[in-house]
């Protein structure tokens, strides 16, 4: 017999949140065949069947968990003009983060972990710890450990995912905290497998020995041609010492392996061809566009207001009143602008499923190597679909 539990939840967001609620610690978080973050119950006879790891599940509800305001939108960017260039758009994420530290916040953010090759969720206390979590990082992160060291009754601002921030917020309304927490997310794309990652970065290792660091967007030729992949490895590059000073990390640096132009990058080929995402981001995410569960909403301001913007500009959304007060207090430029202004050029609806799907996977699971792995997944896309277009096959 099914138990009340998160046991029968599988392709799901793997935002980790039920193992953070689950107050007898039976739930992990592991990935699946297919390189996603799901849950499993590994005790299941100490189950008391309480429901908290369904009720906190953003998956299994249809509705948003917040009730939006009015929506304010901005556009935003750094006063600091080396925050703002070491940050993947206008640093507003960065600058949210520094001065929520400076009203006794902490910061639950997400950094590249070069050792277990994950992206993962960490508490930053501190403007030096919160350093490794600027930057876009475009694979799903391990949230379970930064979760689970958050305390209700401190004050945290929360990132992640908007998936992730929909079932976190579930989570402090069941445990009553919810003035404790900013919570943020981010214009998302789709969560592509970490089978793909792993592929890219035995391959960079290949280039650069084992790796020491990443950076998945870089403004080194400017801001609208910012696809760039940096890979630090132990053969080349610098080390990295997050608990060096503020003003020697954010001054920025180049890494060694630099893959420029998304289009000519093979990660990126397979991201933003949209061939690699989990099956939750075509069929079940609720997040695009002005949909969220969050405080704030940040992204790049990617339309035409700003297209001769080298620099970078951020587009910050406000979705409550908590998160407009914040952004009005960051040390940013805010311009206010139309929503549909600020999230010119992001995504209004999810990715199609590509007809090539299963096969994908397969290609990207087996030992083909990295290149022709792209090459394969995307002809079998194409050719598929010229067969649906023109044939009806």
């Amino acid at each position: 017999m099914m138990k009340n539990n998160i046991s029968k939840v599988h392709d799901c967001y793997g935002c980790g949140v039920c193992a953070t609620a689950c107050g007898r610690k039976i739930i992990e978080i592991g990935l699946n065949k297919n390189g996603f973050y799901e849950p499993h119950v590994t005790e299941e006879g100490r189950c008391t069947e309480c429901g908290f790891c369904i009720d906190v599940c953003a998956y299994l509800h249809k509705d948003l968990s917040l009730e939006q305001a009015e929506i304010q939108s901005y556009a935003a960017w750094s006063k600091d003009h080396l925050v703002r260039r070491k940050c993947s758009s206008g640093g507003a994420g960065f600058e949210i983060g520094k001065y929520l530290l400076n009203q006794g916040y902490k910061v639950c953010g997400v950094r590249y972990d070069a050792e277990k090759n994950r992206a993962e969720h960490y508490i930053a206390t501190t403007v030096e710890e919160l350093i490794p979590s600027s930057g876009s990082k475009y694979i799903q992160s391990y949230t379970v450990d930064g979760f689970k060291a958050i305390n209700r009754k401190e004050k945290y601002l929360v990132t992640g995912t908007p998936c992730q921030i929909d079932s976190f917020r579930r989570y402090i309304k069941k445990f009553h905290c919810e003035d404790n927490f900013v919570l943020l997310d981010f214009f998302c794309h789709g969560v592509p497998s970490m089978v793909v990652w792993q592929k890219y970065t035995k391959w960079a290792e290949k280039q650069v020995g084992k790796i020491t660091y990443a950076s998945w967007r870089n403004k080194w030729t400017g801001w609208h041609d910012s696809w760039a992949m940096g890979i630090d490895g132990e053969e080349h590059g610098e080390k990295i010492n997050w608990h060096d000073s503020y003003d020697m990390l954010i001054r920025g640096k180049k890494s060694y392996l630099e893959s420029r132009l998304s289009q000519g990058d093979m990660f990126y080929a397979l991201f933003l061809g949209d061939l690699c995402f989990g099956k939750q981001c075509y069929k079940n995410c609720k997040y695009k566009y002005e949909h969220s569960s969050a405080d704030i909403r940040i992204g790049d301001m990617w339309g035409e207001t700003y297209k001769d913007d080298e620099d970078g500009v951020s587009c910050a959304i406000a979705f409550t009143e908590k998160g407009n007060d914040v952004l009005k207090h960051i040390n940013c430029k805010l311009i206010k602008y139309p929503f549909d202004v600020v999230a010119e050029g992001q995504m209004q609806s999810n990715p199609v499923l590509p007809r090539s799907y299963s096969i994908n996977l397969s290609i990207i699971k087996s030992r083909i190597g990295l290149k022709n792995t792209v090459f394969l997944c995307k002809f079998l896309t194409r050719a598929l679909s010229y067969l649906k277009r023109h044939y009806g096959i």
